[in-house]
């Protein structure tokens, strides 16, 4: 059966960022398909995204660290495999975003915005990879991009330099791991009704220009990120590798 392959019963998977709303979108859709889940928080613990991975009858760890720090990504995968024994699937979701003109952009703002990601990504990427090359069953990292990683914007060039380098990085992991079955991929989410754009939201101007372009004519919605992770986390997209799949309502084909 099709639905079979969708399955991920048996696997453990790692969700960064799933105390926000993206990240919880996938993280419980991961459980609601079968996945144990360790849900990171940066800021603030994810205990209520581990209370719905619970209710979805799976096993659930509550993670804390600053990807700012450089110790963060190995402390986290330490307790991932202490807890649960393996590592089958990695979400890299976490992520943050400076607002400033690029002639004021401060040295600090884009050293912070670089590390948490872009470079935190590679560690957590680089410390999963020796995991699943070492056990033999292959896995699946997936990076949640932007489309930003196609696009400049606008009062954003660290977000959207690392975002852009976050797609190029998916695809060189992906060319030297695809032989160990290990499938690396993206997700760039479009326009997203979350915390981070409650602004924009609010914004009557901004927001009418934003679904102006949209051919789907709304926000999208967390949920709508759900499918796309439980396929890059399964069986059914084995032969896809490097991909940045764009979940964006038809906003790059206007």
């Amino acid at each position: 059966m099709i639905l079979e392959i969708f399955n991920l019963e048996g696997k453990v998977a790692l969700v960064t960022g799933a105390s926000g709303d993206l990240g919880a979108s996938m993280a419980i859709a991961l459980a609601e398909a079968g996945a144990d889940v360790a849900a990171h928080g940066n800021s603030r613990t994810p205990d209520r995204t581990c209370e719905l991975i619970k209710n979805a009858g799976r096993r659930s760890l509550a993670l804390r660290g600053d990807l700012a720090d450089k110790t963060a990504p190995q402390r986290l995968i330490a307790e991932t495999l202490s807890e649960f024994g393996q590592l089958d699937i990695l979400i890299n979701n976490a992520g943050i975003i400076r607002r400033a003109p690029a002639i004021d952009y401060t040295e600090e703002d884009w050293t912070t915005v670089i590390e948490v990601n872009l470079s935190s990504v590679f560690r957590l990427a680089q410390l999963a990879g020796r995991e699943m090359i070492a056990r033999g069953r292959g896995g699946k990292i997936i990076n949640i991009a932007s489309l930003l990683s196609f696009q400049g914007g606008i009062t954003v060039p660290a977000y959207a330099a690392s975002k852009g380098a976050l797609a190029q990085l998916t695809k060189a992991l992906a060319n030297e791991w695809a032989k160990y079955k290990i499938n690396v991929n993206s997700i760039a989410p479009g326009y997203m009704r979350t915390d981070n754009t409650a602004a924009l939201q609010a914004d009557e101007n901004r927001n009418r220009q934003i679904l102006e372009r949209i051919p789907a004519g709304r926000w999208g919605e967390p949920e709508d990120l759900s499918g796309a992770a439980v396929f890059l986390a399964s069986s059914a997209s084995d032969y896809l590798h490097g991909h940045v799949m764009v979940v964006d309502g038809g906003w790059m084909g206007r």
